[in-house]
């Protein structure tokens, strides 16, 4: 409860905590940001760490000379990559087994939800999954565990990754310095937070309705 507890707090105030990372940790803070999206990305276990709206708050502090641009873009987007990639080799070589026991952090309903993108969208889905919590975590685990060849998934996880960092990161680079922006930071993040989690809370509903309906 009290882990849950600090990374509600962690989102609800990244603005203040990406802050003292950086002052604490200075040119070093763009490679915690790159183990934090890799991770993100990466492993199954952890689609609760920020994504989106950590690549806004990122964009945003190198708007205000806190962190570089020209560095966050490609290595933040290598770090994408290299977690899909590695999410890919994992679904390959584990594939669904892992979710046999149906702990906590690999709930079958995740991948069930993926896989139902998948059907919905085909290759497609791992771009439009860069944009959606959770399935962007388990949408290069599907691919691997059968979903999609390689060498398909490797052309749709590097436009995915350019697309992802040009919307968030860009994004909150360009803003970051307006200073209506500026004023109200932590209520800009929140508008992130809420846009990043509507795919997934329409998903559920979705859901839950053809439940109800059957």
């Amino acid at each position: 409860m009290e882990l849950l507890l600090k990374f509600i707090d962690i989102f609800l105030h990244l603005d203040i905590h990406l802050k003292e990372l950086i002052e604490t940790y200075g040119f070093l803070t763009h490679f915690i940001l790159f183990a934090i999206i890799f991770c993100e990305t990466g492993l199954v276990v952890t689609p609760f760490l920020p994504g989106d709206s950590l690549l806004f708050a990122a964009g945003a502090f190198a708007a205000i000379g806190g962190l570089r641009i020209e560095l966050l873009f490609p290595l933040l987007a290598m770090a994408a990559f290299l977690g899909d990639n590695l999410n890919y080799w994992i679904g390959s070589q584990i594939g669904a087994k892992a979710f046999t026991l149906n702990s906590r952090f690999l709930r079958r309903e995740y991948l069930e939800r993926t896989q139902r993108f998948y059907a919905k969208h085909g290759g497609k889905t791992v771009i439009i999954a860069r944009f959606i919590p959770i399935v962007r975590t388990f949408a290069p685990f599907v691919a691997g565990i059968g979903a999609m060849r390689y060498s398909k998934f490797i052309g749709f996880s590097v436009l995915g990754s350019f697309l992802w960092m040009s919307v968030f990161l860009t994004g909150g680079y360009f803003f970051g310095n307006i200073p209506m922006v500026k004023r109200n930071f932590t209520l800009v993040i929140l508008a992130i937070i809420v846009i990043s989690v509507m795919p997934m809370a329409l998903e559920w509903w979705k859901a839950r309705v053809k439940q109800k309906a059957v």
